[in-house]
This record gives structure tokens, C-alpha cells and sequence, in this order.
């Protein structure tokens, strides 16, 4: 069993990769260092996902995975993009987040979003990959749902005719945009990339 470090204490997303890594040992940075913290000040979820692996990787002395993700959608120009989780200010508040996505959008009629992963691998020597994933889908006019996190409760899939909020865990896990990142990294790590 392989132990994979998640340079996150989202707890939310640390849960999202057990579920896909079911065969490893999956930590959060916080078991492993205190107080862990890297500034994004990247533009993209690119670079503030390279920024957290790299800072790990080189605190740690091993291979480290980061994430950055978020939620794009289209009728808000791409908002929230890299600030989702900071959207209705520094307090990182899922509801209050969700509030203030409802409230811009409003009435507007085009409702697509999707939701965009950046995995970020670092190694030990500091060799860093990325990989995106993303999902489709639309954002709902009121919250259902009671699993998952973020922007789940408002974020519909149509192909399952539900929220992110409404799927099992394994359901999500089948389908997220965390799953389509973590697949192309699984690909590459197995050299089928």
C-alpha cells in the first residue's frame, strides 16, 4: 500500500481522493506538517496547484499531489474560477459562497457551469506534471443534496439527472472532475500517457 500526501486540509477533498485511491494510504498535509500553508497567487488553477505541490514536495522531501479546483460559469465570465473557495470572502464559507453564486445569477436563464480540477504532482526531486479534468453541467435556481462540499448542493449533472450534492460518494467519485484528473495521473504514472 503506497502512502499518497494530499497537500490539502480540505477535508472534503482529502475524502474525494480516498474514495478513488482505495488501495492507498491517503494523508493530508496537516499529519505530516504543521501549519502547512502556500499563498496562490497564481492566475490559474494550474499554477496555484503547482504552487501547493512544489512547496510540499520540497518541505517534505517526497512526492507530493496537490489540487486546485473550482467552479467556471458562463453567463459570470468564468467567476468564480481560482476564488470559488473564497468567493464571498477570506472565511472559506461553502453557504455563504453558494448565496452570493445564486444572487449574481439571479434570474439569467443560461445557467451552464462546469467544475475544473488541476492535479499537480511533484516529486522528491522536484519534477512536477499536471493533469485537468473537468465536468459539465448547470447551476440549479435552489440547493439539493446534502453530500459532498463546495458547490455540490447547486451544481446539476444532467446525465444523472442530479446535483453533485445528490450523488453517493461512489457515484461522485465515478464522475467528478477530481476523478478525470486523478485518471490522466494514474495514466501517466503507469506510462500510459
Amino acid at each position: 500500500m503506497a502512502q499518497i500526501v494530499i497537500a490539502s486540509s480540505n477535508q472534503g477533498k482529502i475524502n474525494d481522493f480516498k474514495m478513488i485511491f482505495r488501495d492507498d494510504e491517503v494523508v493530508g498535509i496537516d499529519s505530516l506538517i504543521t501549519g502547512f500553508d502556500v499563498e496562490e497567487t497564481g492566475t490559474t488553477f494550474e499554477e496555484n496547484a503547482r504552487l501547493k505541490s512544489e512547496a510540499a514536495a520540497k518541505e517534505l522531501g517526497k512526492t507530493v499531489i496537490a489540487d486546485d479546483s473550482g467552479l467556471e460559469v458562463v453567463a459570470l465570465n468564468g467567476e468564480p474560477g481560482i476564488y470559488s473557495a473564497r468567493y464571498a470572502g477570506e472565511a472559506k464559507d461553502d453557504d455563504a459562497n453558494i448565496d452570493k453564486l445564486l444572487e449574481k445569477l439571479g434570474s439569467e436563464t443560461q445557467r451552464s457551469a462546469r467544475f475544473v480540477c488541476v492535479i499537480s504532482m511533484t516529486t522528491a526531486e522536484g519534477e512536477t506534471h499536471t493533469f485537468k479534468g473537468t465536468v459539465d453541467g448547470e447551476i440549479t435556481l435552489q440547493r439539493n443534496g446534502d453530500n459532498g462540499f463546495g458547490y455540490d448542493p447547486v451544481f446539476y449533472v444532467p446525465s444523472k439527472n442530479k446535483t453533485m450534492a445528490q450523488l453517493t460518494a461512489e457515484e461522485k467519485a465515478e464522475i467528478s472532475h477530481r476523478r478525470k484528473a486523478i485518471d490522466k495521473l494514474q495514466a501517466f504514472i503507469q506510462g500510459d500517457e
